[in-house]
């Protein structure tokens, strides 16, 4: 498993990709004229950015020998922001995790050496789409290839069919962004969501009847 964002060297003279076919890597996705944000730092003119079935990403169209990546199984967190106070763009924020095992946003200057940014400790990304239409298509076939890629150490955290994180939804989102769309690698599907509730109404009718048939008991014996 490699975690962290590297850069992406590999790329044709067309400005994509060469993708790993002997691992099965597909492009699912590419968007144009999308900008990329590392941590703090202010946006890369626009580049592409392209989704595959193992990883996401972006190259420079102004210099198309410039590009990062990253492995969706290093993507601990993404999500949909459109909160112009979070920041100023509609964009796709994801949090990443790094060799040193944090996905903790860390000091500007732990990532920076004499101007040049360190990638390996870059713990935030933000691809920013020219047309803020795009975002919902694009964060459903982000969700959709980071299925494809399951946590490996998911299930030794999983009890009694829930997953359990390090901490709060508060510190998977670290307060500083509100999102529309949120989906932690490894989280409850909608349908497991959806099961639980009707199990839980199920049994909530099961002790009204129970209640029901106790009163009528009492009831009786009182006569």
């Amino acid at each position: 498993m490699v975690l962290g964002l590297h850069f992406c060297a590999d790329i044709a003279d067309d400005g994509v990709p060469r993708l790993d076919a002997a691992a099965g890597e597909e492009l699912v996705r590419t968007d144009r004229d999308a900008a990329v944000s590392l941590g703090s730092r202010a946006p890369e003119p626009p580049g592409t950015f392209f989704i595959t079935t193992k990883r996401v990403i972006w190259v420079s169209d102004a210099q198309r020998s410039k590009g990062y990546a990253v492995d969706f199984v290093a993507i601990s967190l993404h999500a949909v922001s459109r909160d112009p106070e979070a920041y100023p763009s509609p964009c796709i924020y994801m949090q990443i995790e790094t060799e040193d095992g944090s996905d903790e946003e860390s000091d500007e200057s732990d990532s920076e050496a004499d101007g040049e940014i360190d990638v390996s400790k870059v713990t935030e990304m933000r691809i920013i789409p020219s047309d803020p239409g795009q975002l919902d298509g694009l964060f459903e076939a982000f969700s959709h290839c980071a299925e494809l890629n399951p946590d490996p150490n998911a299930e030794s955290d999983e009890e009694d069919g829930w997953v359990h994180g390090d901490g709060s939804d508060d510190d998977m989102t670290d307060g500083s962004e509100e999102f529309s769309d949120l989906n932690p690698i490894g989280q409850i599907d909608e349908h497991h969501i959806t099961r639980s509730v009707v199990e839980l109404e199920i049994n909530d009718q099961r002790f009204e009847d129970a209640e029901e048939a106790e009163r009528e008991r009492s009831h009786r014996n009182g006569r």
